[in-house]
């Protein structure tokens, strides 16, 4: 199922493109959305007879928080965005991660991230809740899509850290799974598995239907982008729910603007910073923020 989800994973060579396909058939989808599900629900199930226990409960906070920031610091904020600059070893390392979460191919998801911004809430938009919030969500995961890293993800078709861990993803993504096993048996696969994938799922997935539907909208994101500030998936998806905040500046390490705005994901890359591990990390002007907002009160009736 999974080799099937990450398709083929070709490099770009000269005169060549990359046959880069997200096929995830309805089968298939409704199998990878619904397993963890049911385990989640089996999990629940035994809360009272079966709790779990500090090595199931750190096992789940750290997967998590590792896939979570594997999509949005790695797949989402670097790779797709360009946002910051790392070290192979760190670059590689994020990637796996997101690869984690079983969402395709970094190429892919990169690809079809960037064409959501070229589209966002048009017809043409992969995952917009224009046409419902249930296709914005997780709907539109069942049709078989184009990844199209040819147009949308040029740059990344010529990084070899990129084209290895997209090659490799199937592997990838089952060591995430066999690492909470290895740690803590049936119960650490349970807990640091599928309710971990289930939770980082719908949080991820939140961000295209929840943050184009509920939340406030500081800035004119222009054309028929609805993209929303939600502070409650800005706090679950590290960063990630102030997405008006990042439609308007797209290169942004930094998707909370102020103190006000939670964001883990841009904490992480700070540090990173700091650490001397990260370089370009591109923060929009406080001037261009503050030029924006005037604009967007002045035209506001």
């Amino acid at each position: 199922m999974l080799k099937h989800l990450f398709g083929e994973v070709v490099s770009a060579e000269a005169g060549k493109h990359s046959p880069v396909t997200l096929r995830v058939n309805q089968g298939m989808a409704t199998l990878l959305l619904t397993i963890p599900l049911a385990f989640t629900i089996f999990a629940l199930t035994r809360l009272v007879s079966h709790p779990p226990d500090v090595k199931d409960l750190a096992l789940l906070g750290s997967f998590y928080v590792a896939t979570a920031m594997g999509i949005t610091v790695g797949f989402h904020r670097m790779l797709t965005h360009g946002s910051f600059e790392t070290n192979p070893l760190i670059r590689a390392v994020l990637l796996i991660f997101g690869t984690w979460a079983i969402q395709g191919a970094a190429i892919t998801w990169a690809a079809i991230h960037s064409k959501h911004h070229v589209f966002a809430d048009t017809d043409q938009d992969p995952h917009s809740p224009v046409k419902n919030f249930w296709h914005g969500h997780m709907g539109w995961f069942f049709s078989t899509l184009r990844g199209e890293p040819e147009q949308y993800a040029k740059a990344q078709l010529r990084d070899p850290v990129v084209m290895f861990i997209s090659r490799t993803a199937f592997w990838w993504a089952v060591l995430g799974m066999v690492i909470p096993f290895l740690i803590g048996g049936w119960s650490g696969l349970l807990w640091g598995g599928a309710v971990r994938l289930f939770l980082v799922h719908h949080v991820t997935f939140s961000v295209n239907s929840i943050c184009h539907y509920f939340g406030s909208r500081p800035f004119d994101t222009g054309g028929q982008d609805v993209s929303r500030n939600n502070w409650v998936v800005g706090v679950l998806a590290m960063g990630e729910g102030w997405h008006n905040n990042h439609h308007a500046f797209p290169k942004s390490s930094f998707q909370g603007l102020n103190w006000r705005q939670l964001d883990l994901s841009g904490q992480f890359i700070r540090l990173l910073g700091f650490l001397r591990l990260a370089r370009g990390i591109y923060t929009v002007p406080p001037s261009v923020v503050k030029a924006r907002l005037a604009a967007q009160a002045e035209s506001t009736p």
